[in-house]
């Protein structure tokens, strides 16, 4: 991409992000409670007041990334089909969230819980479990966190700039309306984000392929490169991928509310219905990702060259956009960037705050103290995602990243189980969750860091994606635990939590 600074994209940029800023520090007086900032509901969770439409884009917002933006069609970019693994995944996912979290919203709303460690420890009564999932709900965020600046990172460079001060100052700006405002800001901004998100997208569908000669061209010029790039790549997916495709998609919706960021949406909704109607009104935002993914397809057509495929979208914006737009849409998917990065830290907060700070150093710390210890941890979070991303290699976090996902997915029996049964123990999830994590994370270090583990059955090659293949093995173990105790002594079935 030209180094030469892009000075209309530029002061087009600015303008959207000086908006957002002035969002960000103005949200804390929007729908500002009687406690605001003195409790960690009120600044944690938005008072718990959020409606359907809040929800909505706040939710929207922080699933449907700016690295979303960025990594989806670099993978259709690259390998063809297989990078739509994305669309079923969301189309999986909110049957989840519709038969799911209404469930888990309600037990946590009676109890009070912020987290989903909260609601494990109110089930189970062990502070090793509920450390074990607090623990794996930050460390698997860090990662995410620092994604976002990957795609902040990468529209940065293509409107010209070099250095790293831009990204320092974009997150610093990021992590002070955050300290202030709470999750209130990145609910705000979030109107405006997927506003310009959907204006890009719709835009680019017809734009791009109109420039290009039409969809008919773009397909046989993204056929035409996969064909002479061989190996598993193509328009449509080969036998060998369809196992791996399918895992990869139910896996990852699975993971997908059991995140710090999506799970603090969900806390903050005002009701479980308001949850219900989201999960029907949410996969508008599938259709907005497959449009999105074409854009791998269209990068082809247009012949770009490009250093990586992160570069991909960037790129091909720069090329068939007018400067002033290209600025519009680089500021759209840097916006992409600051409302997950600002949840995302919001919920790793949470997470400390309740389950670390106030389990084991200050068990009679007041509401205000909570506050203010999630508050400074927040920024402790989002500055540790600047320096990783700044001292570390950006493969290093897309690895990470990975394992993230796979340790995320380990959580899903202790968060969801109690919901609906009491037969497990919190030893069975606990023993469970170590073989799952650490048997999963050994997989994918000898298979080089890659998702989808190979094993042979009859002679015959199978892959499947190793984090649904650790979470297998997490209950399998939980169950034989489980029934090893009941053995030795009977539980008493009694109903679920919630009922």
């Amino acid at each position: 991409m030209d180094a030469q600074i892009n000075w209309t994209a530029l002061w087009v940029f600015l303008f959207f992000f000086v908006l957002v800023t002035v969002l960000g520090f103005g949200a804390s007086r929007w729908q500002r409670g009687t406690n605001s900032h003195e409790h960690l509901d009120e600044w944690g969770l938005g008072g718990r007041r959020f409606g359907t439409w809040i929800t909505w884009f706040l939710v929207g917002g922080d699933f449907y990334t700016a690295y979303t933006v960025i990594a989806v069609p670099a993978l259709v970019y690259a390998v063809g089909a297989y990078g739509f693994f994305a669309l079923p995944y969301t189309i999986l996912v909110y049957p989840i969230v519709f038969l799911i979290m209404p469930r888990l919203w309600t037990v946590a709303q009676k109890a009070g819980h912020v987290t989903a460690a909260d609601v494990v420890y109110g089930k189970f009564k062990s502070r090793p479990l509920e450390l074990a999932i607090a623990v794996t709900g930050v460390v698997a965020t860090m990662p995410y966190i620092a994604l976002q600046l990957v795609g902040m990172e990468v529209v940065i460079k293509a409107l010209g700039l070099t250095g790293e001060l831009p990204l320092a100052a974009a997150f610093i700006i990021l992590a002070l309306y955050t300290y202030s405002a709470g999750l209130r800001a990145p609910a705000l901004i979030a109107f405006v984000k997927d506003l310009m998100i959907y204006i890009v997208v719709l835009v680019a569908i017809v734009l791009v392929p109109a420039r290009l000669g039409g969809y008919g061209a773009v397909f046989t010029s993204a056929s035409d490169a996969f064909a002479a790039k061989g190996g598993a790549t193509g328009l449509f997916l080969q036998p060998q991928q369809f196992l791996p495709y399918a895992t990869l998609a139910l896996g990852s919706a699975l993971a997908a509310f059991m995140y710090p960021h999506t799970l603090t949406g969900i806390f903050a909704a005002k009701s479980a219905n308001t949850i219900r109607k989201n999960a029907v009104f949410l996969p508008a935002y599938t259709l907005l990702l497959g449009l999105i993914a074409l854009l791998g397809y269209m990068a082809h057509a247009a012949n770009l060259k490009v250093q990586t495929n992160n570069d991909v979208v960037p790129a091909l914006f720069n090329a068939l956009f007018p400067p002033w737009f290209a600025g519009f849409a680089f500021a759209a998917i840097a916006i992409g960037a600051l409302v997950p990065a600002a949840v995302m830290s919001i919920g790793a907060a949470n997470l400390f705050t309740r389950n670390f700070w106030k389990a084991y150093v200050n068990p009679q710390v007041t509401p205000a103290g909570e506050a203010k210890v999630a508050k400074l941890v927040s920024l402790v979070v989002k500055v540790g995602a600047l320096v990783f991303i700044l001292f570390l290699p950006t493969q290093f976090a897309l690895d990470l990243q990975l394992l993230g996902g796979l340790w995320i997915l380990q959580t899903f029996p202790s968060v969801v189980l109690g919901l609906f049964m009491n037969r497990f123990r919190s030893t069975a999830l606990l023993c469970g969750w170590i073989v799952g994590l650490l048997g999963g994370s050994w997989l994918v270090f000898k298979d080089g860091i890659k998702p989808v583990h190979t094993f042979v059955i009859g002679g015959d090659p199978y892959s499947m994606y190793t984090g649904l293949l650790a979470l297998i093995v997490n209950l399998i173990v939980a169950v034989i635990v489980q029934f090893i105790h009941d053995r030795v002594s009977p539980v008493k079935v009694t109903a679920p939590v919630g009922a």
